[in-house]
């Protein structure tokens, strides 16, 4: 069975909803992207690109950002939507088409513009219908609340006793490592500047306990979630090229080559109303299915697209926590959430080089109860 790597990869900044990409479509901001990555590694007709993109227009709008970056009509493009597993979805069905020998080389990643999100309208004869529409799915057949994914991180945080104070303080450290990252220059090779961008615009220099405390509760009194314990709305767009060992013996460059080798990928499923379960769940089942041990990995990313994900990593794992989203995570970033998995795996490849660590591990929650978990190891020479 083939060999998998990731030979290179790019995002873009990450933009606030109505922000930096505020009139920017998705399928243009990705790419706008796309065409700096294909120039950047020389690579104009992979055997397929495949993107998660979870409330865009539909229509395969894979195919039409492709079109749009100028990639050659016999390039076959897929779009996926698990939600905010998305991306780490597409990568993880780029792994299993290249092992089973159906591809050689795959743009896999993702993109997401909140900011020009289409409101859409069930049929009028839909018991769902109302004249104003909806941007929020339905998730689970319990609810339409368009607040379904904060009420499962409230509800997860109340299961688990977590407190806001305990939520707050992982906000802090999130803006801290990822301000460290920033001043660092860690992530400058795998950022690209598009539509004029210059940063992430998440990042909260001044972020402090006391000011995480003073945010005002979201779901009303006697709750724990806030606009610092829980992501903000986002856009952006990130690709990883993924590769068979084969192809990149034969067509391997001095910028195009083995970084981390994709060892596997796992999907799983909690309970659809606690969906931030689901990070945690689909990392340990993926350890589980390895035969490793948490100890054996050298860095966790995982999408804190809540602080209750962070918390409870904390609570099982409490020695490992400094192997914890080094760079800080989508407290901080923000969480485009078609493009958040192939972030983290750029943000693990970047984590991994600096400390030459061997294993790491991403894993992502999606909404619905759903999860999907990667295994990269860290080529040496």
């Amino acid at each position: 069975m083939n060999k998998v790597y990731i030979a290179g990869g790019l995002r873009t900044h990450i933009g606030l909803k109505n922000g930096i990409f505020k009139n920017i479509p998705a399928e243009q901001l990705a790419a706008a992207l796309l065409m700096k990555l294909v120039s950047q590694y020389q690579l104009a007709e992979p055997d397929e690109i495949i993107c998660g993109n979870a409330v865009g227009t539909g229509g395969n709008i894979t195919r039409l950002m492709a079109l749009e970056a100028g990639i050659a009509a016999s390039v076959p493009c897929l779009t996926i939507d698990m939600q905010c597993a998305s991306a780490a979805e597409a990568i993880a069905i780029a792994i299993a088409k290249i092992k089973a020998g159906m591809a050689e080389v795959i743009i896999a990643g993702g993109f997401e513009s909140s900011s020009m999100q289409p409101t859409r309208v069930y049929c009028p004869r839909d018991e769902r219908y109302t004249p104003e529409g909806f941007t929020v799915a339905q998730f689970t057949p319990e609810t339409t609340s368009a607040t379904a994914m904060l009420e499962g991180a409230e509800r997860t945080a109340s299961q688990e006793g977590i407190t806001r104070a305990e939520l707050d303080k992982y906000v802090v450290r999130s803006h801290a490592m990822a301000r460290q990252a920033r001043e660092s220059k860690i992530l400058d090779p795998f950022i690209a500047s598009v539509w004029g961008s210059t940063k992430d615009e998440g990042i909260r220099d001044r972020m402090s306990e006391r000011l995480a405390a003073k945010m005002p509760l979201l779901l009303g009194p006697n709750t724990t979630l806030t606009a610092a314990n829980a992501c903000l709305i986002n856009d952006g767009a990130a690709f990883v090229i993924v590769a068979s060992e084969r192809w990149l013996q034969e067509h391997g460059t001095d910028n195009l080559y083995p970084r981390a080798e994709l060892v596997t990928a796992v999907e799983g499923g909690v309970e659809a109303n606690c969906s931030p379960r689901g990070a945690l769940a689909v990392g340990n089942l993926l350890l589980e299915r390895e035969h490793l041990s948490a100890e054996q990995i050298d860095a966790f990313e995982y999408n804190e697209a809540f602080a209750v994900i962070t918390a409870m990593f904390a609570r099982e794992y409490p020695q490992l926590l400094p192997r914890y989203n080094q760079l800080g995570g989508a407290l901080a970033y923000g969480h485009p959430y078609g493009a958040s998995g192939a972030i983290l795996v750029l943000h693990l490849l970047a984590e991994l080089e600096q400390t030459q660590g061997d294993y790491g591990l991403v894993a992502i929650a999606g909404a619905g109860g759903l999860g999907t978990a990667l295994l990269l190891k860290r080529v040496t020479a």
